[in-house]
C-alpha cells in the first residue's frame, strides 16, 4: 500500500491555475472568431467569420475564403470557393485540405446564403469582384 501526502494549498492553487488557463484558451478562441467583410463585383459586401485554418469547426453548406494574412495585416484572398457536403466535417476536411495546399493560414465563412442557388450566385459575385480587384491592383502597381 502506498501512501501520498497532498498539500491543499498548493493542490487548489495549482486546479485554479488550470481552470483560469483553461478560460483564458476559451477566450482567445472567440476572440480570433471575428468577421471580415468582402466585397463582390456587384458592390454588395458579404459579411464573413474568420477563423483560423487549424481552428475551424465542422461547417454547414456555406461560402469560403482562403486566406494567407500578410506581415502588414493584409488579407490576401487566394481561393474562393463553397463546400456542400450533408455533414459538416467532409466540408471541414475540404477547406483544410484545400487550405493546406495553398498555404492559406485563415478561411473567412459566408453562412448566409439560404439555399444552393444563392450561395452560388455569391461565390460568382465575389470571385468576379476579386479577379476585378487583382487587375486594378496590377495596373496600379505598374502606374507608380
Amino acid at each position: 500500500m502506498v501512501a501520498r501526502i497532498i498539500e491543499l494549498a498548493l493542490y487548489r492553487a495549482q486546479r485554479s491555475l488550470a481552470e483560469d488557463e483553461q478560460a483564458e484558451r476559451a477566450s482567445r478562441a472567440q476572440e480570433r472568431t471575428r468577421f471580415h467583410f468582402w466585397s463582390g463585383a456587384s458592390g454588395k459586401r458579404y459579411v464573413h467569420s474568420v477563423y483560423e485554418l487549424l481552428e475551424c469547426p465542422p461547417l454547414p453548406a456555406a461560402n469560403f475564403v482562403l486566406v494567407r494574412r500578410r506581415a502588414n495585416g493584409r488579407a490576401e484572398a487566394l481561393s474562393i470557393g463553397r463546400v456542400g457536403n450533408g455533414a459538416p466535417s467532409l466540408n471541414l476536411a475540404e477547406i483544410r485540405q484545400r487550405g493546406a495546399e495553398l498555404g492559406a493560414d485563415e478561411v473567412h465563412v459566408h453562412l448566409l446564403a439560404d439555399n444552393s442557388k444563392l450561395g452560388k450566385l455569391i461565390e460568382f459575385d465575389l470571385r468576379t469582384g476579386q479577379v476585378e480587384a487583382d487587375i486594378a491592383r496590377l495596373v496600379g502597381g505598374r502606374a507608380h
